[in-house]
């Protein structure tokens, strides 16, 4: 075996191992969501069905996960119109001004997630908004939206300026460019931040529990709630949800553009 051959090998094999790895956590929460005891234990001692159907006949599940849902979606509607203008802007604006935006989208990020949690509570709270879906999509923003933000950054730099131009000295307004010339070309990279966003959303916990109340927490929020309490089967069940929504939303990615596509978007 040539020295080039044997190294790709090993390379690959080592490669799969560490992916292996690094999923198997997620394969033993579907396997112990499957446990026929009320005990969370690897190997599974018996399979049932018995915790998901708890879990669908659970009000306080159901009205987490439902949620989850709606921040979520909120959490990408809104993240991803920000993300988008603020990205187009910094392409379209050379000025002072346009040099600002990568700072201040960057500085949610540095802010540790205890700190925001807390500094928004009281925020929120002095202007009545504490516990409503509206506080919760808004402090999720604040991490979905600079991923959004670099995503359509880099989708930007890729795109034919030249286009915009010629739009504009055959009469088009800012917004019928922006639709018609600009749109189709990054709507994939749209598409790909909107569930960046969404997943983001989905998963966050430390923002969630400091703002939601028993009507609005989300299903991290609940999750770690029900741990503190017992450990059982039905947290491996939401949290098998959890992983099938996330991998529902790449999928949804993949079909939408192609995987080519999008490592080269993301590269």
């Amino acid at each position: 075996m040539h020295r080039e051959t044997f190294e790709t090998v090993a390379f690959r094999a080592g490669y799969l191992l560490l992916l292996a790895f690094m999923l198997f956590p997620l394969f033993v929460i579907v396997a112990t969501s499957f446990s026929a005891s009320g005990q969370i234990a690897f190997p599974p001692k018996g399979l049932s069905l018995t915790w998901y159907t708890e879990f669908l006949d659970s009000t306080r599940w159901l009205r987490a996960f439902t949620n989850s849902i709606v921040i979520g979606v909120g959490t990408a509607i809104l993240a991803t119109g920000l993300g988008v203008a603020g990205a187009f802007g910094q392409e379209i604006d050379d000025g002072s001004l346009g040099s600002l935006v990568t700072p201040l989208v960057l500085v949610p990020l540095l802010i540790p997630p205890v700190i925001l949690g807390i500094t928004l509570l009281m925020y929120f709270n002095e202007v009545g908004l504490r516990g409503s879906y509206l506080s919760i999509i808004l402090a999720h923003t604040l991490w979905a939206m600079p991923l959004v933000y670099f995503v359509m950054r880099s989708v930007f730099s890729r795109f034919d300026w030249q286009q915009l131009d010629a739009a504009h000295d055959l009469g088009a307004g800012p917004l019928q460019s922006f639709r018609h010339v600009v749109l189709p070309n990054v709507r994939h990279g749209i598409f790909v931040g909107t569930l960046l966003a969404f997943i983001i959303s989905l998963q966050e916990f430390v923002m969630a529990m400091f703002l939601s109340t028993p009507a609005t927490e989300t299903i991290p929020v609940l999750a770690w709630t029900e741990i503190r309490q017992a450990l059982d089967p039905l947290v491996s069940v939401v949290s098998t949800f959890l992983i099938l929504f996330s991998l529902g939303a790449l999928a949804l990615a993949v079909l939408a553009t192609n995987l080519e596509w999008v490592s080269k978007q993301l590269s």
